[in-house]
């Protein structure tokens, strides 16, 4: 499957989708046919008829009719394949028969991620799609959030890491094709999200932000205004590597950080003389301690490591705010024939099967986790 395989599945805006071929390009979607729901919130019935629904609905929607090409397959591919993890995160109450899906639009934008990645569909287009089904609940949920956080840090939040109308446009189509009973109320919380988000200056773009480590600490929670300058105390300048292995973060790290201090998992495994997956505790205790050292001593230096998932970058971006540290999170990614390639001829202990046992954790870094991101994106 091909890039241009995915986009000939993109109808023009006075055209109709062609449900069949959508499932024979991608066979993932015949188990939504027999993935039931909810019958509270999706009375319609399983996620195949949910997500036809939808896509009715995007033919309909005039955010749809007025887009590029681009834009237009950004929406579309995140219809199709919003709930594309919902067959794997179907759970069932024995007691009350409630269906639940947790999790699922996490895990479907993961999924949607490697099979893009190898698709070769180019980074801006495939991680907009991702973006969109990892937080495609939010702007119905919104005023309403579990989490206790407001509707307002949530627009700013998410305006740095997606187009916020395309966005709201998903949300409008999930809400539409579906027989739910507050769905106008949904739908009212959805218009609201885009009224504030336009209110808030973030509707058309990222929100502004007075620095970037005003911009860090507001989004790590700090109860302080985007808009004011944020005291930022002395610390170590770090740069904090992000890709999978093979990747070649090594190979930048001595291009272009010559000579800086290098903490990394798999020094500490060598110097600890461990295999990979071999004790893991250990090596990442060694490396945390050559860190802490350093950043104590409020010196530059990488810290090189995978960093796939965000529980495993904030364990580490957590630390070095803790240490006031100036934090600039570098991304490497090649194409996947390339990164199998590259790991196949290195000496490794890890195996391209090993990586492709990784990818159900590749998480992206969002702009909004360090005080500068780099993606550094071969094609």
């Amino acid at each position: 499957m091909t890039c241009d395989d995915l986009r000939a599945l993109v109808p023009a805006p006075s055209q109709s989708y062609h449900w069949a071929r959508c499932c024979d390009l991608l066979p993932a979607l015949l188990r939504l046919e027999e993935t039931p729901q909810d019958p509270y919130y999706h009375a319609e019935g399983n996620v195949g008829i949910h997500t036809r629904m939808v896509l009715d609905a995007l033919m309909a929607d005039a955010h749809f009719q007025c887009a590029d090409a681009d834009r237009r397959f950004v929406l579309f591919m995140a219809c199709l394949l919003h709930d594309i993890a919902k067959p794997d995160t179907t759970v069932i109450d024995e007691a009350s028969g409630r269906i639940g899906q947790p999790g699922h639009s996490r895990r479907g934008s993961v999924d949607v991620r490697v099979l893009m990645w190898k698709a070769r569909v180019p980074f801006a287009l495939r991680e907009a799609v991702c973006r969109i089904i990892a937080v495609h609940q939010v702007p119905f949920h919104a005023f309403a959030s579990r989490k206790g956080e407001r509707p307002e840090w949530l627009a700013h939040r998410l305006s740095w890491e997606l187009s916020l109308p395309d966005l709201c446009c998903v949300a409008r189509c999930d809400m539409l094709g579906r027989h739910y009973e507050k769905r106008a109320d949904s739908l009212a919380d959805i218009a609201l999200f885009e009224q504030l988000a336009q209110e808030e200056g973030c509707w058309d773009g990222p929100r502004q932000m007075a620095d970037a480590h005003t911009r860090l600490a507001y989004f790590r929670g700090a109860d302080t205004s985007p808009d004011y300058p944020l005291f930022q105390q002395p610390g170590a300048q770090v740069t904090v590597m992000c890709g999978l292995p093979a990747s070649g973060k090594n190979h930048w790290v001595a291009q272009h950080r010559k000579g800086w201090p290098v903490v990394s998992f798999d020094d500490a495994r060598a110097e600890l003389g461990l295999r990979h997956g071999e004790n893991d505790g250990l090596a990442a205790h060694h490396a945390v301690d050559q860190a802490k050292t350093l950043l104590r001593g409020q010196e530059r230096f990488v810290w090189n490591a995978t960093h796939l998932s965000q529980q495993m970058r904030t364990k580490t971006l957590d630390l070095l705010w803790a240490y006031h540290a100036e934090i600039e999170l570098v991304y490497l990614e090649v194409p996947h024939a390339e990164l199998m390639r590259r790991n196949r001829e290195r000496d490794t202990t890890l195996s391209n099967t090993g990586i492709e046992r990784m990818l159900h954790r590749w998480e992206l870094p969002a702009p909004i986790e360090a005080h500068e991101t780099v993606y550094d994106v071969q094609t």
